[in-house]
């Protein structure tokens, strides 16, 4: 792997499922007895890695699996821009 290379092309998809759920952070927090800060961390994609200890409260809080809550990246979308060209 280059040094150009992200480390990872896990992606967290927390904020979705929340949404989806209708269920805030701070009602997850308080259903999981996880921080605010550790989920905000994995909302916002920051965090670099998870325990089965972890995974496990917000998949029975928020009644999905772990696939649910992380996707792969296409590798091939790294590279395209995010946004149209102008023309």
């Amino acid at each position: 792997m280059s040094s150009e290379e992200p480390s990872h092309r896990v992606v967290c998809l927390l904020d979705k499922v929340l949404t989806a759920r209708g269920v805030t952070l701070t009602e997850l927090s308080a259903r999981t007895g996880i921080t605010m800060a550790n989920l905000s961390i994995l909302k916002t994609g920051k965090a670099r890695a998870i325990r089965f200890t972890t995974l496990t409260a917000i998949c029975e809080a928020l009644d999905c699996k772990p696939a649910d809550l992380f996707d792969l990246e296409d590798l091939h979308n790294l590279d395209e821009p995010t946004s149209d060209p102008i023309t």
